[in-house]
């Protein structure tokens, strides 16, 4: 199944000469590689035995996760919710932070 930017497009393995397979690999490679040292550092490597960079028949590059555990993917969605919190926290005004009530 193909998104609408082509993301999810089948690997190439069909080469075209106009598609820049290198470059997009490449960038997949340096995001699965810094993925993986978080992982790593968390020690959830194990979890995602699958990851690896990979390119589609566009010549854009992609991280593939591999096929994951449930408990994996719960992890993931904790990670990213726990990043996205922190990240709002650390950009809201006092006047967002809302004030205990006695």
């Amino acid at each position: 199944m193909t998104d609408a930017r082509g993301v999810c497009a089948r690997s190439a393995t069909d080469l075209s000469v106009n598609a820049p397979y290198v470059r997009g690999w490449a960038e997949a490679k340096r995001a699965a590689d810094r993925l993986a040292e978080q992982l790593h550092t968390l020690d959830l490597d194990a979890l995602f035995p699958q990851l690896k960079a990979d390119v589609n028949v566009f010549g854009e590059g992609i991280v593939r996760l591999g096929t994951v555990r449930p408990a994996a993917a719960e992890a993931l969605a904790t990670l990213i919710m726990t990043g996205l919190t922190i990240e709002a926290l650390r950009n809201a005004t006092p006047e967002d932070v809302p004030r205990p009530t006695a």
